[in-house]
C-alpha cells in the first residue's frame, strides 16, 4: 500500500552524555532512505533538519534535568513540524538524535488525534525504561526520561509540550526489548500501568507473539500507533553505533520481525528511529540497519 511520507531530521545530542548522535540523521540519509522507500512506491518528502542548537551554545541548567528547556524548544520545534507533515496526510518518520525528541513527535501524533476525539498507542523499543523523573534520575541526562515526560511525569515544560499533558493512556503503551532499568525507574514503571515486554519474555515467547500482544493492546481502542524505535533496543552485535549498548538485545531478525508484524498490521502512524551515533559505528552499519528497519515497517517484505 502506498503511503505519504514525511522524513524530518532532529540532530539533537543534548538529551545524552556521549556526543554523536545529532549525525545520526545524516547516518540515515546517506543509505538513500528516501529512494528506497520511493522505491516501494511511496510518495516521499524530505523535509529537512529542525533546528538544534549545540551544547556548547546552551545553558545546562538544574543538574537533575540538564538541557531541559533548549530540549523544550527543540521538542516544540519537531512537534510543529510533524503536525504540518501530519495534517498534509503524511507518517512522520523522524530521524534523530537522541530519545529526547520523542516527547515532540509524540505530541504531535497526539494532538492531531486528539483534534479527531481520538487516541493513539505507543509502542516504545528500547533497552532502557526511559521512564526516570528528575527527581529520580542518577545522570541529569533528559534521554532517560522522555516516556516519563509523554505520560505527563516530571519537568513541567517538558510534559506541556504540545499543549497537553499526558500524551498517551498507559493502556496503550508497551515498552519493548527492556534489559536495563534502573532501580528506582523499576518502580516507576511499575505503578504507570505501562506493559513492559523484557527480552527476557521475548526469549520465553518468541518475537511474533509479542509483538502481536504489543501491537493489539496499543491499537485496542486508538486510532493507531506511533512507534518510537531507540536503536540500542537491537544487540550492539547487529547495532553497534549507539551511545549505551547492552549486551543480549532484539536480533536482526527479529527487530526486522517486529516492524514486519506493525506494517501488517496497518495501524503505523508515525516513526521515530533515533540514538544512531556513528562515532562508535563500523562502516554505518547501524545506520543502515536502522533504514531497513524503517523500510520494514514501511512494506518491504521478503516476498
Amino acid at each position: 500500500m502506498s503511503r505519504r511520507v514525511a522524513i524530518i531530521g532532529v540532530p539533537l545530542d543534548l538529551g545524552a552524555n556521549r556526543r554523536g548522535v545529532d549525525m545520526g540523521p545524516s547516518a540515515l540519509r546517506v543509505t538513500n532512505l528516501a529512494a528506497r522507500l520511493r522505491e516501494l512506491g511511496h510518495d516521499v518528502e524530505d523535509r529537512g533538519d529542525v533546528e538544534v542548537p549545540i551544547p556548547e551554545a546552551c545553558v545546562v541548567g538544574e543538574p537533575n534535568r540538564r538541557y531541559a528547556k533548549a530540549i523544550q524548544r527543540v521538542c516544540e520545534a519537531l512537534c510543529d513540524k510533524s503536525l504540518v507533515a501530519l495534517k498534509d496526510g503524511r507518517i512522520p518518520i523522524v530521524l534523530g538524535g537522541d530519545h529526547s525528541l520523542a516527547m515532540g513527535s509524540i505530541a504531535a501524533t497526539a494532538r492531531v488525534h486528539r483534534e479527531r476525539a481520538e487516541r493513539i498507542g505507543l509502542l516504545w523499543f528500547d533497552a532502557h525504561g526511559d521512564m526516570n523523573t528528575p527527581e529520580s534520575t542518577d545522570t541529569g541526562n533528559v534521554h532517560g526520561m522522555p516516556l516519563a515526560h509523554v505520560m505527563g511525569h516530571g519537568d513541567a515544560g517538558l510534559t506541556s509540550i504540545g499543549g497537553m499533558k499526558q500524551k498517551v493512556d498507559p493502556a496503550h503503551c508497551a515498552l519493548v526489548g527492556i534489559r536495563d532499568l534502573d532501580e528506582r525507574e523499576k518502580g516507576l514503571i511499575q505503578k504507570s500501568g505501562v506493559r513492559v515486554f523484557t527480552m527476557k519474555e521475548i526469549d520465553r515467547r518468541g518475537a511474533a507473539a509479542v509483538t502481536e500482544e504489543a501491537v493489539g493492546l496499543a491499537s485496542r481502542g486508538t486510532a493507531g500507533i506511533h512507534v518510537s524505535f531507540d536503536i540500542d533496543a537491537c544487540d550492539p552485535s547487529v547495532a553497534p553505533g549507539v551511545g549505551t549498548p547492552k549486551k543480549g538485545g532484539l536480533s536482526y531478525r527479529e527487530a526486522h520481525l517486529c516492524m514486519e508484524l506493525i506494517h501488517d498490521s496497518g495501524k503505523l502512524l508515525a516513526m521515530d528511529m533515533v540514538e544512531v551515533n556513528p562515532i562508535f559505528d563500523d562502516r554505518n552499519h547501524t545506520a543502515e540497519f536502522g533504514a531497513e528497519l524503517i523500510l520494514s515497517a514501511l512494506g518491504k517484505q521478503i516476498f
